[in-house]
């Protein structure tokens, strides 16, 4: 298998593997002119998405926070109300709140898979608020809690089924956002097809790529009309400039869509390399007390999407941030997690729940190489750098 950054001896991280329809669908936006946010591949990607996750809607949209701007919106969420969303996470959903006027509370990481915890979540929701005609407040704010917006991140599902039934009970919205998990199911169901809403990105380190690109999937026509209707600047006539809100230029171009139905067509075959490369690192970490693995929960099928391990400096004079270093300075790119969201300056004053597993995993982390275009020599280098840098 080939690798574009085989030709610099440059390990990268996680690049785009452009070998599909892509050219001759770019090509086709080119000789008919429809290279704007209108045109037949928006609609055939948005088709295509739709199918590919099980939902029944999808919109496509520029980025993955503006798909999540737009999910919050529609899910009702106002100013001065809260969203309750996972610490561990890029910090593209918690500035979607933010955008709003709204604010975050953060919920802790728990230590198996990294994702929110559905324990701290619950007991912020049973002791930390009040529930009185259908309305959640929190006790320690005074402000209501609008919706719950879930992050799966890596790849690995969240606890979604119970993180959705706490959101029943105290008539909550759930948003997800699935942009790390484009391929991953509980069950038989594909990530973003839980709650009222799943959103997904498509920047150029994801599983597929539009360059820079988003969708909103849901089950919900009106939600989907909604979504659809704040996309493009709130239009509401066919034939003149009427706008009957504050709408949003948020829509997907042709050019990216066709690049999009592309890489949807090869999607199987990423998700079959992403494993394939998973169980790889598996296999040679799994015997090492000193790294410490994001194993598979039993019941869902994890996208894969960023292999990450811990480095467990108790076991190990080196910490993560020394081993990224040294593979740094060995061609080889490797990056630490996200710093938690209620230790960001961005964040400040951000209420936080939990005892710190999504501090002590983001002093540990670390993502390895993980294109789709890795190849064996590649992955090798890199499994055996590390052992050389940590030691026997």
């Amino acid at each position: 298998m080939s690798s574009k950054s085989s030709t610099n001896d440059l390990i990268a991280l996680c690049e785009p593997e452009i070998s599909g329809q892509e050219w001759h669908y770019v090509k086709e936006c080119l000789d008919t002119g429809w290279v704007s946010s209108v045109g037949s591949f928006v609609t055939r990607f948005e088709e295509e998405f739709a199918r590919f996750v099980g939902a029944d809607h999808a919109i496509a949209t520029v980025n993955g926070t503006s798909s999540i701007h737009l999910a919050l919106l529609a899910a009702g969420v106002e100013k001065d109300q809260e969203v309750i969303t996972s610490d561990l996470t890029f910090i593209a959903p918690a500035n979607a709140i933010r955008y709003i006027g709204a604010q975050p509370v953060f919920i802790d990481a728990e230590e198996a898979h990294w994702q929110m915890s559905v324990p701290h979540l619950q007991d912020f929701l049973e002791n930390h608020c009040t529930f009185k005609n259908n309305i959640l407040t929190n006790k320690t704010s005074g402000r209501q809690i609008a919706a719950i917006l879930p992050v799966h991140i890596l790849g690995h599902p969240t606890d979604i089924l119970e993180i959705c039934q706490l959101a029943e009970k105290y008539n909550l919205p759930v948003v997800e956002d699935s942009t790390e998990s484009l391929g991953g199911y509980v069950g038989k169901r594909h990530c973003g097809t839980f709650g009222q809403s799943g959103c997904f990105s498509f920047n150029g380190n994801k599983l597929m790529t539009t360059g820079s690109g988003g969708m909103v999937v849901t089950n919900d026509p009106a939600l989907a009309h909604r979504i659809r209707h704040l996309s493009t600047q709130a239009k509401s006539s066919s034939s003149e400039y009427i706008h009957d809100e504050v709408g949003y230029n948020y829509r997907l171009t042709n050019i990216q869509a066709a690049i999009g139905c592309a890489q949807l067509e090869r999607c199987p075959h990423f998700l079959v390399r992403k494993k394939e490369i998973y169980d790889t690192y598996q296999q040679a970490f799994q015997n090492r007390s000193d790294i410490l693995t994001l194993d598979t929960a039993d019941h869902v099928t994890s996208a894969h999407w960023l292999y990450s391990i811990r480095v467990n400096d108790e076991a190990n004079d080196i910490n993560s941030r020394q081993l990224i270093s040294a593979l740094g300075e060995r061609r080889i790119l490797a990056r630490p997690l996200w710093q938690p969201m209620h230790l960001s300056p961005a964040m400040t004053g951000a209420q936080f729940v939990g005892d710190g597993a999504s501090q002590r995993i983001f002093q540990q982390g670390v993502s390895l190489p993980s294109s789709v275009n890795l190849d064996t020599q590649q992955q090798e280098k890199v499994i055996s750098e590390i052992f050389k840098i940590l030691g026997p």
